[in-house]
């Protein structure tokens, strides 16, 4: 059978490779700053920030030299992030890696 008539496991249990596993672990949180907490604690800059939706963990995006916000994802296991720049509003889970 060819890869492309087998779909694989997850679609033969019915789960969409489209979709985001995650979303009931998303919570209203509060910010822990108005930056990223480790840079700011280390007297580093940063390009564009990252908000966990699990704990509110403000963390530098991988665009910056820290990459805190996946950081935080690696040590905490919390799946999901939201831009914390004025005017987005996009999500993205680590985890299935895709827009939520």
């Amino acid at each position: 059978m060819s890869k492309l008539n087998n779909p694989g496991p997850a679609a033969m249990a019915g789960e969409s490779r489209d979709a985001c596993r995650h979303v009931g672990e998303i919570r209203a949180v509060e910010p822990s700053g108005q930056g990223c907490k480790e840079c700011l604690e280390m007297g580093d800059t940063w390009f564009h920030l990252r908000l966990c939706m699990t704990c509110g963990h403000v963390g530098c995006c991988d665009e910056s030299k820290n990459r805190h916000a996946t950081a935080h994802f690696h040590t905490t296991g919390h799946p999901i992030m939201k831009s914390f720049e004025p005017g987005e509003d996009w999500m993205w889970c680590f985890v299935d890696q895709i827009d939520v």
